[in-house]
């Protein structure tokens, strides 16, 4: 007769099997990074000079890009294909981790999650595309012209690919503002009116996150933080599509409010007694009780 196994070893067993779980989807990262790597590693030197044409086209004629280092040549290009290939398997990366934490999931929380991440992966790419397509060539147009003229602009292709990959990033995290608006407004942080009403201090922030992420220039922290701007208009407008059942909850937390301050407006309009009146109200009350013993 088998015996049964103590809730211990099942909890044992549980998490062993997580682990197993989590591995083997580690694994799958892994193998799609590496899989767009050996695809891509052939044209290394390819990609980075599509990478620097905005700055290529700006220099001056004659001028070029140049390698401090002596393995700069083979590892910035190495380390550039490297990073493109965790870009582009961005997709199969969340896709893993989505899989892994879905069935500890509500049904709700599954209804959303899902356009979110999907949300999410196209916001970032646009946010590099519109960093690539529409920054980059304003922002080096200006830093090649303002220089004085007794100066060779020469890049080390290192420290440009550093450069590129900081306002990639910090492009793409800032066009995840309208994942971050609807999240905040899931979980029941806040609500639409009333993050709609910090409107104006999520533009200084804006703003300022604009200067934090981007080089010391008007022109990329304006590129910056306008767009975040809009996209924090446009979660707005989404959350209120998404979570418009809440809005009698809103409404009925308005009526409450409205109920507490008529009735303490109603409290106010009664004036404490005065000394004579507190008499009156006294005698009135020993005469009653007087009358009631008489009966």
């Amino acid at each position: 007769m088998s015996e049964e196994n103590t809730p211990e070893e099942n909890a044992s067993g549980s998490l062993m099997s997580h682990l197993v779980e989590l591995r083997d989807r580690v694994v799958r990262m892994v193998l799609a990074i590496l899989v767009l790597f050996l695809g891509m590693f052939y044209w290394a030197n390819d990609i980075y000079v599509y990478l620097a044409a905005p700055l290529t086209r700006h220099l001056p004629e004659g001028a070029n890009m140049i390698a401090i280092d002596v393995a700069s040549p083979f590892l910035t290009p190495f380390k550039l294909v490297l990073m493109l290939s965790v870009f582009l398997a961005m997709p199969v990366i969340l896709h893993q981790c989505w899989s892994f934490v879905a069935p500890g999931l509500y049904a709700n929380e599954k209804r959303i999650a899902g356009p979110l991440l999907v949300s999410s992966i196209l916001l970032f790419y646009a946010g590099v595309s519109f960093a690539y397509y529409i920054v980059f060539p304003l922002v080096f147009g200006f830093f090649t012209s303002v220089g004085p003229e007794i100066v060779n602009i020469s890049t080390d292709i290192g420290r440009y690919l550093d450069f590129v990959l900081a306002l990639f990033f910090g492009f793409g995290l800032a066009f995840e503002v309208p994942i971050a608006t609807i999240i905040l407004i899931a979980i029941g942080l806040t609500t639409p009116k009333k993050l709609g009403e910090k409107r104006p201090y999520v533009i200084v922030g804006a703003f300022i996150i604009g200067m934090l992420l981007t080089p010391p220039d008007v022109i990329s922290q304006v590129l910056l933080a306008l767009p975040m701007w809009v996209l924090f208009e446009a979660g707005l407008i989404a959350s209120k599509i998404i979570f418009k059942d809440r809005k009698y909850d809103e409404d009925e937390d308005e009526e409450e409010e409205e109920d507490l301050e008529s009735g303490n407006s109603i409290v106010a309009e009664h004036e404490p007694l005065t000394d004579e009146e507190m008499e009156v109200e006294i005698d009135r009350a020993e005469a009653d009780e007087a009358g009631l013993d008489k009966t």
